[in-house]
């Protein structure tokens, strides 16, 4: 009996993984195994960088927080504190929107926690 392979569904898949290497250059757009390695790869990095990301934000927001309360005579860790112990329903993120785009506005709240 001779061998059955199911060539149609096997191109599908491949043309399919294929769609996702527009863009790349040279062979990795276009040679199946190159192009699969790529994509795969590519997954693994959006997928480690998802988490990643939020780590680096926050990271940033603390920089950002820091250098606004250094200039009010605190420190980060220690405004922070202050922030919790206040009950202050604000963030990092906002705090540090606040310190870069509202100075006024972050220099109230350092005010109010002081």
């Amino acid at each position: 009996m001779p061998r059955s392979v199911n060539s149609v569904a096997s191109r599908a898949r491949r043309k399919k993984m294929l769609k996702y290497a527009k863009g790349y250059w040279g062979r990795r757009k276009n040679v199946w195994t190159v192009a699969k390695n790529a994509i795969e790869k590519g997954w693994q990095y959006a997928y480690r960088d998802r988490r990643n990301k939020k780590r680096t934000f926050r990271r940033l927001w603390i920089t950002r927080i820091n250098a606004a309360t250094r200039l009010e005579g605190l420190s980060y860790s220690k405004f922070m504190g202050q922030v919790h112990k206040e009950n202050v329903e604000l963030n990092r993120k906002v705090l540090a929107d606040l310190a870069m785009n509202h100075p006024d506005a972050f220099k109230a709240v350092v005010n109010a926690v002081k």
